[in-house]
C-alpha cells in the first residue's frame, strides 16, 4: 500500500492571498448587504405572517451573518494559499487546490491540447495569472490560479514546448 500524496514542489504567489481577500471580501459585501436588505424589509412589513419577534429584531440577522461569516473573510485566502500547489514533473502536471474540499489533478502533458494564460482585473492589478490545461477529457484538465505573471508565462510556454514534443514523438 502506497503512503499519502506528497505536496506538490511549488507554491502560487504569496500575492494569491490578497487576490482571494478581496474576492472573499466581495462575497461577504453581497451576503452582508443581502441580510441588511432583508432585515429593513423584516423590520417594515406588515406582514402578518412573520412573528413578532422576527419583526421586532431583525437587527440581529446582518449582526448574525456579520459574526458568523467575517472569520471566513480572513481564514479562506490564508487556508487556500497553504493548499493551492503546482509542479511540472517530467511528463505530468501535478496540482492541488480547494479550501473546503481538496482536489489533486494530475495531467499527463502528452493528453494536453491547449494552454491557455488568463488574468482578471484584479490578477492583473496584483501581477498573478492563471494557467488552464485543457485535455480531451474534462477530467483530466486542471486550473491553476495565483501564479506570479512571469511564472504563469514561463510555466505556460514550458507546458506547450513539450506537449508539442510529445505529439512529434509520436508521428
Amino acid at each position: 500500500m502506497r503512503g499519502p500524496l506528497r505536496d506538490p514542489a511549488h507554491r502560487v504567489s504569496r500575492r494569491a492571498i490578497v487576490l482571494w481577500l478581496i474576492e472573499s471580501l466581495m462575497g461577504f459585501a453581497v451576503f452582508f448587504g443581502g441580510a441588511l436588505l432583508l432585515a429593513y424589509w423584516i423590520g417594515r412589513s406588515d406582514w402578518s405572517a412573520l412573528p413578532g419577534w422576527l419583526s421586532d429584531n431583525a437587527w440581529l440577522l446582518p449582526l448574525v451573518v456579520g459574526v458568523v461569516t467575517a472569520p471566513l473573510v480572513i481564514i479562506e485566502p490564508l487556508w487556500r494559499y497553504a493548499v493551492h500547489r503546482w509542479e511540472l514533473s517530467g511528463d505530468v502536471v501535478y496540482a492541488r487546490s480547494g479550501w473546503l474540499s481538496r482536489e489533486w489533478v494530475f495531467v499527463p502533458v502528452s493528453r494536453i491540447q491547449t494552454v491557455d494564460k488568463a488574468q482578471g482585473w484584479f490578477e492583473r492589478a496584483l501581477r498573478l495569472a492563471t494557467v488552464e490545461i485543457r485535455t480531451a477529457s474534462h477530467a483530466g484538465s486542471s486550473t491553476i490560479k495565483g501564479l506570479d505573471y512571469e511564472v504563469a508565462a514561463g510555466f505556460a510556454a514550458e507546458l506547450a514546448r513539450r506537449a508539442q514534443e510529445l505529439r512529434d514523438d509520436a508521428t
